[in-house]
């Protein structure tokens, strides 16, 4: 095997025979978080005054950490699919989504920062942030729950669907009941929006609330009917990506990892 071949296969989960994460997606993994706490606690202005110096110092160093290991992923692309053109695939990687985060990522952490404004300071945090997306290319599970959301997408859709119904049904149930009561908060559909948002997905601020009899009698329908809509794409998604695992667990169990026969 090459030394690109091997590179590719720690840094590619499909790749990778044995389970679990690679030592190189292991190590990965560590930094992305390390770096990810940086670029959250550094947001608290009296920590930065104070050690900001570690905070660009770190920054720059997993910066260029990051930018190895793109350069990596760039160069091992052809190996996702030999037989097609090498910078072919190279192009393919550069146009992924997942690149352009990585991209994005690198130029937030070795940005030049000093005497920018506030605003453009808080952009580049986020930026470093979106390290947290580069987590779902480590593992298999990100390609399962992928599978999982395509095979049931008209399921999906179709309770999406009925939740958005039942939430515009709602607000103009509220909005009939209690708009002449409480015009600043149910005084039109679009304001009664916002309680029955905050009904259906169970928050429940109490900032707003029906007090007639009839608007808590239909806030009490809501909330019932709620419960299930919501839960349903939670059940649909929880029993495809069960589906999901399950199948690949019997390929991998016919298919062995050292790549012979099964017997």
């Amino acid at each position: 095997m090459s030394l690109r071949a091997r590179i590719h296969e720690q840094l590619d989960p499909r790749a990778h025979r044995a389970r679990g994460l690679s030592l190189a997606n292991s190590i990965l993994v560590i930094l992305i978080l390390v770096a990810t706490a940086l670029a959250i606690i550094e947001t608290e202005q009296t920590i930065a005054d104070v050690y900001g110096h570690i905070f660009v110092a770190a920054e720059i160093a997993l910066g260029l950490m990051f930018s190895l290991e793109y350069a990596l992923r760039l160069w091992t692309a052809p190996e996702r699919d030999p037989v097609a053109h090498p910078w072919r695939e190279r192009l393919r990687f550069v146009l992924s989504p997942s690149a352009i985060t990585d991209l994005i990522a690198i130029i937030a952490s070795l940005a030049v920062v000093g005497g920018s404004s506030a605003l453009l300071l808080r952009l580049v945090r986020v930026g470093r942030i979106l390290r947290l997306a580069k987590l779902g290319r480590m593992s298999r599970a990100f390609d399962y729950m992928v599978e999982a959301i395509t095979l049931r997408r008209e399921e999906l859709l179709l309770s999406l669907a009925a939740g958005f119904f039942l939430m515009i049904a709602a607000a103009t149930a509220l909005y009939l009941a209690e708009g002449a009561i409480q015009p600043d908060k149910f005084g039109s559909i679009p304001r009664a929006l916002w309680w029955s948002v905050a009904t259906m997905t169970t928050i429940g601020y109490g900032d707003v609330y029906p007090v007639t009899l009839l608007g808590k009698v239909l806030a009490a329908v809501t909330a019932i009917f709620s419960i299930g809509f919501i839960a349903m794409p939670t059940g649909i998604l929880a029993a495809s990506f069960s589906d999901a695992m399950q199948r690949h667990r019997q390929a991998l169990e016919v298919t062995p990892e050292d790549g012979g026969d099964a017997r």
